[in-house]
């Protein structure tokens, strides 16, 4: 694996197939990640659940909780995802409305609570970020990326060149980036491995999450937005590429079994309710 310094502070990251369990009959070095914090990021509801599940559940209101996750390694913090920007919070309603599929389809995000405000509450203050990882640039997941101008962001070179649709988050090419093209283990020991997982968006990334007591953790961004999605296989029809879209659920399938890893689903909000939040933490 190899790394060069480009211009305007970004650094581009060639990747190959990286150890997902044993590889070559090694043995990983000790993870160093030993706390992961899931943050509320936003809570969304839309009224026709059938956009994200197509043939299914027409017209059906759907709530769809947002989450970023505050993960700490021996060697820094690290943020995976930064939620629907903050300053929703200080608009008149606290809500903001996102037309994916055209007017009134929602959904409709409010901040309950801002990143700013949890993250103050764990005492991490943005400076003490080391490394920002962003699932894609959807403003559901990077709308907070400006608040943290110096931390250095993990995106896919997909994703960085990615134009999008006209509410998608734009990184700033002045601030530090590391452009990557395919899986990259982050710290280098096996804890938090960043998988290319396309097709909601061209560089959409997941994050598996390697916990001592928890154990695997895999954070799917919007590879499904529900537990149906994955299990069904439904592709929302506003995604980028379907079939690149379903090789990636089958992809993030294969890693569960071979890893025997949870998979966490961003939106779904069953499995939101039996998640524990904020000041309770996974280990």
């Amino acid at each position: 694996m190899s790394a060069r310094v480009l211009p305007i502070a970004v650094a581009l990251v060639f990747t190959s197939p990286i150890w997902l369990g044993a590889a070559h009959g090694e043995t990983p070095a000790k993870s160093g990640v030993d706390k992961l914090y899931i943050l509320d990021c936003a809570d969304g509801e839309a009224p026709d659940e059938s956009h994200w599940t197509p043939g299914k559940n027409t017209g059906k209101h759907v709530e769809f909780p947002d989450h970023c996750y505050l993960i700490h390694h021996t060697q820094g913090w690290f943020l995976w995802d930064t939620g629907v920007a903050d300053t929703v919070a200080k608009l008149p309603k606290h809500e903001i409305v996102f037309h994916e599929f055209g007017l009134g389809t929602g959904p409709i995000w409010r901040k309950p609570v801002t990143l700013a405000d949890q993250l103050e509450r764990l005492q991490v203050k943005p400076s003490g970020i080391k490394l920002i990882g962003l699932s894609h640039t959807h403003p559901d997941h990077a709308g907070n990326l400006e608040q943290f101008p110096n931390v250095t962001v993990l995106i896919q070179k997909a994703e960085y060149e990615w134009k999008g649709r006209q509410d998608t988050v734009h990184v700033n090419p002045k601030r530090p980036v590391k452009v990557v093209e395919g899986d990259y283990d982050v710290f280098g020991d096996g804890s938090l491995t960043l998988l290319f997982t396309p097709g909601h968006t061209p560089g959409h990334q997941s994050l598996l999450v390697r916990l001592p007591k928890t154990g695997p953790v895999i954070l799917s961004g919007d590879v499904a937005h529900f537990q149906q999605s994955f299990d069904e296989r439904l592709v929302p029809e506003n995604n980028y590429s379907k079939e690149e879209s379903l090789a990636s659920m089958q992809r993030i399938a294969d890693v569960m079994a071979k890893e025997h890893a949870q998979l966490w689903i961003n939106h779904d909000k069953p499995q939101d309710l039996k998640l524990k939040k904020t000041r309770g933490f996974y280990e």
